[in-house]
């Protein structure tokens, strides 16, 4: 395999044990090399390896978030669901227990995150999504909000907009004034820093808004 096939993987880990013999298992692949230095280069994958997720670990999450690492793999003893998000805060994307971690899964969680792509624990992730439809059906639904941060009123109007409608015509479909339109889409395009309303309707449908 060519050097450049190879996914560079920074290791970091709270006890020098944990971290030479993580060092040892994927020197051994040919589908990763590990690589030494703290800033984050182009396409670098960060492994952090601990008992379970302490101060000790969110201090190393926080390190490798402000070194420019977004792609962040977590190997712990024991994880929970609030853990878990916390972690996730941090810009972790994959995630594994160590009893689980070998070098085969290892190997899978580094390319999972260097492709963009996540990876959780089947029972941590079923789980979250129960905890995701609760906040749905309970807390943002009876406001009028989505898992986006749009609201109902806003969506629509993005939805009228994607359908062609003028400004005018938005304003007589929803009974709402010209202004209150204006208004909305000034709202959504600067609180998602969008340039514009085309934009800001190709946002919402890429996030299944609308």
């Amino acid at each position: 395999m060519f050097e450049s096939d190879r996914t560079p993987v920074v290791v970091r880990a709270t006890d020098p044990i944990l971290h030479n013999g993580v060092c040892v298992a994927l020197r051994s692949r040919d589908e990763v090399r590990v690589v030494d230095g703290d800033p984050a280069g182009p396409g670098v994958v960060a492994l952090l390896v601990a008992d379970r997720l302490d101060e000790t670990m969110t201090q190393l999450l926080s390190a490798l978030h402000h070194q420019g690492f977004t792609r962040i793999v977590l190997i712990a003893g024991e994880v929970d669901d609030n853990e878990i998000l916390n972690a996730v805060e941090h810009g972790v994307c994959a995630v594994a227990r160590r009893a689980d971690a070998g070098p085969e899964v290892l190997v899978r969680l580094i390319k999972a995150a260097a492709a963009g792509e996540g990876a959780l624990p089947p029972d941590l992730l079923g789980r979250l999504l129960n905890r995701v439809s609760r906040l749905q059906r309970q807390v943002l639904q009876p406001r009028g909000l989505h898992m986006g941060g749009m609201s109902n009123r806003e969506t629509e109007v993005l939805r009228l907009v994607a359908a062609g409608y003028s400004t005018q015509e938005i304003a007589d479909q929803l009974c709402y004034s010209q202004r209150t339109v204006k208004s909305i889409l000034h709202d959504v395009t600067n609180r998602f820093q969008l340039r514009n309303r085309s934009h800001a309707v190709a946002y919402a449908l890429r996030e299944g808004l609308i």
